[in-house]
């Protein structure tokens, strides 16, 4: 593992997720069009690009030079859904599909060599899509989590139980130096890597819901200043406000992956 290696702004050493691990490290989108899914996202949330090492279907989303999320333009190539995917830090990608299969999950995809590390792409008891992702990181974890304000919450059957799955396949609340906390807030179970909310669990989907928004599912935030600029930009760039409330909306972009704006006081 090189830790001298510089992310592309040049200015902070990447780590590893040897360091940071069971905490959501990236989140990555499938598109169809990849110009399409630039010219949308760039409006809404005002991202810019740049290329990335894994060839030209993919692109790298940037905020104020730093690395915050990837986008894949394989969903018609690879017959996968389009949709955004939160993927986590692991110390062995071999060992968390080992563990995600001997508890019920399934994987999907992977473990794949993607270097600077390896991916796999798993769904858990019931049926939720996430990845998984040990190696370096693409920008220093602390320097994401504050450049890409996103957030995830798990709508799920059962909210105990899914903490179980991933607490047992990620080391969460493992009693070792770096790893997660739970705890039980207002109704919901709550992660928290190094002091921050970092992802929240909730009961109440269903399973065998015709409607994907409440089938069990994560969900990417992504924190904003303006709700109202950002679903008036979405429509205009031919998304979607499937719901807006006062404090956050869930939008779909033009290629149908669901997203959720989220107001930086509702954290």
């Amino acid at each position: 593992m090189n830790h001298d290696m510089k992310h592309p702004a040049g200015t902070t050493e990447v780590v590893s997720t040897h360091s940071v691990f069971g905490a959501p490290c990236w989140v990555s989108l499938t598109s169809r069009d990849l110009e399409a899914t630039e010219a949308f996202y760039s409006a809404v949330l005002g991202w810019e690009w740049r290329s990335a090492e894994l060839g030209d279907r993919f692109r790298m989303a940037l905020v104020d030079g730093t690395p915050v999320a990837g986008i894949a333009a394989v969903a018609s190539m690879m017959q996968m859904a389009v949709a955004w995917t939160p993927y986590f830090a692991v110390r062995s990608a071999d060992e968390t599909v080992a563990r995600a299969q001997e508890r019920g999950g399934t994987a999907a995809v992977g473990p794949l060599s993607l270097p600077p590390g390896r991916a796999a792409l798993l769904a858990d008891r019931d049926g939720a899509t996430f990845g998984i992702w040990e190696g370096e990181l693409f920008s220093d974890w602390e320097s994401w989590r504050r450049a890409a304000p996103t957030f995830i919450r798990l709508h799920t059957r059962d909210a105990f139980d899914a903490a179980i799955f991933y607490g047992e396949i990620l080391d969460w609340a493992s009693k070792r130096p770096g790893c997660c906390e739970v705890t039980y807030e207002g109704g919901e179970v709550v992660l928290r890597s190094e002091g921050d909310i970092v992802a929240r669990i909730e009961s109440g989907a269903l399973g065998a819901a015709p409607d994907p928004t409440i089938r069990p599912h994560w969900q990417v935030h992504f924190f904003v200043s303006d709700i109202s600029a950002c679903t008036r930009a979405a429509e205009v760039h031919g998304g979607s406000v499937l719901s807006k409330s006062g404090a956050e909306a869930v939008l779909r972009d033009p290629d149908g992956a669901q997203f959720t704006v989220t107001a930086r006081r509702a954290r």
